[in-house]
């Protein structure tokens, strides 16, 4: 899935979270642009962690905590995305002039993926190992970070994966475990390095963790406040998270 498909997307069904990247540009803090954009403080966050994921680049650089709720300011990938999106933005005028009837934007609206998974991660399939009725999908990431994932053979004769398709992995927050830095992982199972960037506490149920990987996407795993304690997880603390593959679903472009 190329960046320019992912970015359509998000202008049909929520310009607000390209339109964020202004907000960022203008006020420099991530409290004052989710003020100025209208949304929460969370859901900035969320905005903010889809947009670097599903990005070849980070988009946004932030640091977490300090007056006004941390800063954030755009990377230079993240200046020319949003420079992109400016120019976008009039073709999306045009378009919306074009359009014979409004049915034709609702019936495009319905053919854009849009999806419950916290987790969404851009990359590139690597290699494809057929086991039986099942495919091993390899998934290269950014910066060359991999996962796998495991779908039926049908799957991947439907989604036409092949050696360099771009696909999005989704996975569900609550199909990540925590680890301990040094911990084993189950065998067979992903499992990525990386560091505790927050943690938001519920007031019943699990807490929402947020890990930082390596090559700048974020995770977002939901982990029970006793199990946090038991391992002695905290905000800035190395983490490793791992999930099965069978955990890990794809998609590609309609």
């Amino acid at each position: 899935m190329s960046l320019p498909t992912l970015l359509s997307q998000h202008i049909v069904r929520r310009p607000q979270r390209i339109a964020l990247l202004q907000h960022i540009a203008e006020q420099g803090s991530i409290t004052r642009a989710a003020k100025s954009a209208g949304l929460s403080y969370k859901a900035t966050w969320d905005a903010i962690d889809e947009l670097n994921n599903l990005a070849q680049k980070p988009l946004v650089e932030r640091s977490v905590g300090g007056k006004g709720g941390g800063g954030a300011k755009l990377s230079s990938e993240g200046e020319r995305v949003l420079r992109l999106y400016q120019r976008l933005q009039a073709l999306q005028a045009q378009v919306l002039e074009a359009a014979e009837d409004a049915s034709d934007l609702d019936l495009l609206g319905r053919l854009m993926l849009r999806t419950s998974a916290r987790n969404q991660l851009h990359g590139k399939v690597a290699s494809i190992d057929t086991q039986g009725r099942n495919d091993l999908i390899s998934l290269e990431l950014a910066a060359g970070l991999t996962i796998q994932a495991q779908i039926t053979h049908d799957s991947t004769l439907r989604l036409e994966l092949e050696t360099g398709t771009e696909v999005v992995a989704l996975i569900k927050a609550g199909w990540l475990d925590l680890l301990g830095a040094e911990q084993p992982a189950i065998p067979g199972h992903n499992c990525l390095k990386g560091t505790i960037e927050e943690i938001l506490d519920a007031e019943d149920g699990p807490s929402e963790v947020r890990i930082a990987l390596p090559n700048g996407q974020t995770l977002c795993a939901l982990a029970e406040p006793l199990h946090l304690r038991t391992l002695g997880l905290s905000a800035e603390k190395a983490v490793q998270v791992q999930f099965s593959p069978s955990n890990v679903l794809l998609g590609t472009p309609l």
